[in-house]
């Protein structure tokens, strides 16, 4: 079947365009640019945190209130307008029509309205800012009372509520749950109606099996924690009570619908990069993925998992403690599937041909990390311990454990291997490593040495500790200074990922059309791929982690390519 390309102009190429690619690249693009702000704003309340009431470089003077919204603002922004729009819209749209051998997603119109109600989304956060009383800062969750702007308990004046830091961020998170589900359900119904001939979903690579996977979740974890909103957006803006003790409304409540979604989305955020992982690993270490079928069961019984073990982030707040062990043991239960999937690609690299290139070191920092960051949520899994260590520093180095990993490792990695294949140019290897290892090393500066300040006892959200003598001595001063000199450092570090990105367009050498020698139905396009991507639609014969067969003289074999005669009688 013959596809036949047409002539875009520019506005319908760059700005509203229905390719999947060139909205891919707009929900990066606006995700980094997120990053940037939410990076800095982590400079100026770290900075605070080392050195308190010095003058902060770049900003100046930092108060109480302004440090709280920061702190809120950027835990906000990393997970819902970072994490969501990289990992999961951009990839998809980067990576489904083009792994599934198709032209675009299955409603394009759609697609792009999805991206256009994004950025309003990030622009409705940002003016957050602005608004008298400032952003939002009783914490990224939200919790009422904090986030009822003091409008429990009496008549608020509509428009001053409504224009109010944390209504702002009530309704940004909403516009942006509305872009995330259009594009899930574009991602599903692409996946499932418009694969190639062939593409059986035992022969998809897993990196589509996990975003789609991340997708249902999104859908069928959301939906409390949006009511929830509702609720608090009408307690602040019309003076309800569905969180108002006085007028029979529970705060805990929006705890559990908060949850409810909270612990499914690190899911949600941690799959497309372990699918990531797993079309990187088998490239670099030219062997077949260990387990394939395994690893899709794991995953869908970790999603089933994901949405019965919310409370353990509630172990304080007076659940009973039966109920407690019962969460416990969930918790427990869910690391078991993943536990499954990273030995999987352990098993993978064993014995392999390993090629150190710049994706694969990205892979493999990425498990090396996740692996403190899960051992730690074991800790954090017991509510004897989570008692002890709940809303102290230990948290905050654990959970930087886990999301930095999927965010960054996964998408640098994902960025430093599908690069050369959208732009058709080669990035430069040696900046990818320098980038990669001083990312590495500066990110266990910043947030290894938080585990033990919040053993020490160090809890978080506050912008002053000075007046906590018996908890901030040396060393633990010495570590907060060491964690804020790393993260600034941390931080300077992304601008070689910038300068490696903006002069390879500008001046870098052009790409092979497969130039990590990779099976996968993307690697047969041109590169970068043209709109509608193939020439031709591929038929697919095979599954996408064929490499270095017994008795097959290539090592790899791509997708299209049928079984031969002679590989058919070495498999049996």
């Amino acid at each position: 079947m013959e596809h036949h390309t047409h002539q875009l102009n520019f506005w319908q190429k760059y700005f509203f365009s229905t390719d999947h690619k060139t909205i891919g690249a707009q929900y990066t693009i606006v995700g980094l640019m997120m990053a940037a702000i939410g990076g800095f704003l982590a400079y100026v309340f770290r900075y605070n945190l080392a050195f308190p009431g010095e003058n902060i470089p770049l900003y100046g003077s930092l108060s109480a209130q302004q440090y709280n919204s920061f702190i809120t603002c950027h835990g906000m922004i990393m997970v819902f307008w970072v994490a969501m729009p990289i990992l999961l819209a951009g990839f998809g749209n980067f990576l489904i029509p083009t792994m599934i051998g198709t032209d675009d997603m299955a409603f394009p119109v759609l697609n792009m309205m999805s991206f256009w109600i994004f950025l309003l989304s990030a622009i409705v956060l940002v003016a957050s800012f602005f608004v008298p009383g400032g952003a939002f800062g009783g914490g990224w969750t939200m919790y009422p009372p904090l986030s009822a702007n003091g409008y429990l308990n009496t008549e608020p004046d509509f428009l001053t509520a409504f224009f109010s830091g944390s209504s702002l961020m009530l309704v940004a998170v909403a516009l942006e749950f509305i872009a995330m589900l259009m594009g899930g359900i574009n991602f599903l119904v692409t996946t499932i109606n418009k694969r190639a001939k062939g593409l059986t979903p035992f022969k998809m690579p897993l990196v589509i099996w996990f975003i789609n996977l991340a997708s249902v979740i999104f859908m069928f974890s959301v939906g409390p924690l949006v009511a929830g909103a509702v609720m608090l957006l009408f307690d602040i803006t019309l003076g309800t009570g569905f969180y108002d003790p006085a007028r029979g409304g529970d705060p805990i409540l929006f705890q559990h619908l908060f949850w409810f979604f909270g612990h499914p989305e690190v899911y949600v955020l941690l799959l497309p990069s372990l699918g990531v992982l797993a079309e990187i690993i088998p490239v670099f270490a030219r062997k077949p993925l260990f387990a394939y079928r395994t690893i899709i069961y794991l995953a869908l019984f970790s999603a089933v998992i994901s949405v019965v073990v919310w409370a353990h982030h509630q172990f304080i707040a007076g659940i009973d403690p039966r109920m407690a062990t019962f969460f416990s043991i969930g918790t427990i239960i869910i690391s078991i599937p993943f536990a499954g999937i990273f030995l999987s690609f352990m098993a993978t690299l064993w014995g392999g041909s390993i090629r150190l290139a710049v994706p694969m070191m990205w892979a493999l920092g990425f498990i090396a990390l996740f692996l403190i960051g899960g051992l730690t949520g074991l800790f954090l899994g017991s509510n004897a311990f989570d008692i002890y260590a709940h809303d102290t520093y230990f948290v905050v180095a654990h959970f930087h454990y886990t999301l930095f990993p999927d965010i960054f490792f996964g998408f640098f990695a994902a960025f430093y291997y599908w690069f050369p294949k959208f732009t058709g140019k080669n990035l430069n290897e040696t900046l990818g490593k320098v980038h990669f290892w001083l990312t590495f090393v500066f990110f266990n500066c910043t947030f290894f040495l938080l585990f033990f300040n919040g053993l020490g006892g160090q809890h978080r959200r506050i912008n002053d500790y000075s007046a906590f003598s018996n908890v901030m001595q040396e060393p633990y001063i010495l570590f907060e200074k060491i964690s804020t000199i790393s993260a600034i450092l941390l931080i300077l570090t992304q601008f070689i990922f910038l300068y490696n990105f903006f002069s390879s367009l500008a001046k870098g050498k052009k790409a092979d059309k497969n130039l990590w020698s990779a099976n996968t139905l993307e690697w047969i396009a041109d590169s970068p791929p043209p709109h509608g991507n193939f020439k031709e639609f591929p038929v697919v014969y095979r599954g996408p982690y064929d490499y270095s067969l017994p008795g097959i003289e290539e090592d790899f074999i791509p997708q299209n390519v049928p079984v031969s005669e002679k590989e058919k009688l070495n498999r049996v």
